[in-house]
């Protein structure tokens, strides 16, 4: 049995074939006399107290479940938890958008309804999706051609006791597509490009047999990419702003933009409770991703 610091990589059970991606940096800290080991958040014999540090990581089932997640990583602690509850709690509700736009960071303009209330006009083609959610679940893009549509989709989520978001559609997406910029301990590791994959129209097609939008599983939905300056520039005011705010530093974040053609980037999301860190991508870096992540992850546990 090793003697080593031991680190949960937390996960859910079933699990999903991406889950594989965090075996590039447990591999890694294997090799650095570090054991860690997969549990799933809700495993009810899990002794979370014998790791020095559990790392969220493919909890993909937790909006399913949300309270208890979250109750959850209260009970783990800000002592050994990845990212802090604090932070993770704030992550789990796309109104944290609200707080990104009073500090000053480029968001889009939001609109909130919520159960048994009244859409806004819509103005124009516009994305609706929960403000909890992962993976593109009950996401649509709607105009005044489908209208009714998209009341429909406000009134699934008030069934569903759902607070829905209202966003007008940035068509630069189509053509450039969004960036992720991926920061590990506080440090850029590399950056993404997200094709577009919402319909042109209607509600994202669910992948059979998951709650996830087909378009996730494109083979082709991610790539390596250069980011720009702007895009560089945010990412690094983001994940300095979130380490002030939570008195933390995240050990990772994922952060989404789509840059205008004039080169202004415009937060999307901020990813810092289980995001896809697409280590595969990643491998042929001179650092390869997952030597990276498991180096913040060395860190964190000094």
């Amino acid at each position: 049995m090793s003697s080593g610091p031991r680190v949960a990589y937390v996960t859910c059970e079933p699990r999903m074939a991406q889950w594989e991606d965090d075996l590039q940096s447990a591999e890694v800290l294997s090799t650095r006399g570090i054991d860690v080991r997969f549990v799933a958040w809700d495993d009810p014999g899990a002794d979370w107290q014998s790791f020095d540090l559990a790392v969220i990581r493919s909890t993909w089932d937790y909006t399913d479940h949300l309270e208890e997640f979250l109750v959850w990583t209260d009970r783990v602690g800000p002592e050994k938890l990845r990212n802090v509850p604090a932070m993770v709690r704030w992550n789990t509700d796309k109104r944290y958008l609200a707080e990104l736009d009073a500090a000053g960071l480029p968001v889009p303009p939001t609109a909130l309804v919520a159960p048994g209330g009244t859409a806004p006009p819509f103005g124009g083609k516009v994305v609706i999706k929960p403000v909890s959610g992962a993976g593109a679940r009950d996401t649509g893009v709607f105009d005044e051609s489908n209208h009714e549509d998209g009341i429909a989709l406000l009134g699934k989520l008030g069934e569903q006791d759902e607070i829905a978001m209202i966003q007008p559609y940035i068509p630069w997406i189509d053509d450039q597509g969004e960036t992720a910029m991926v920061f590990f301990g506080g440090r850029f590791a590399y950056a993404l490009k997200k094709k577009a994959f919402l319909p042109e129209s209607g509600v994202a097609p669910v992948h059979p047999g998951t709650k996830v939008a087909s378009g996730m599983f494109d083979e082709d939905l991610m790539s390596l990419c250069e980011p720009t300056g702007g895009e560089m520039e945010l990412g690094a005011e983001t994940v300095a702003w979130l380490a002030r705010r939570f008195g933390a530093m995240p050990l990772y974040a994922r952060i989404d933009m789509v840059c205008s053609p004039e080169g202004e980037a415009v937060l999307m999301e901020v990813e810092v409770t289980e995001p896809s860190f697409y280590l595969e991508l990643a491998k042929d870096l001179e650092i390869p991703g997952g030597e990276l992540f498991a180096a913040a992850v060395e860190a964190a546990l000094v």
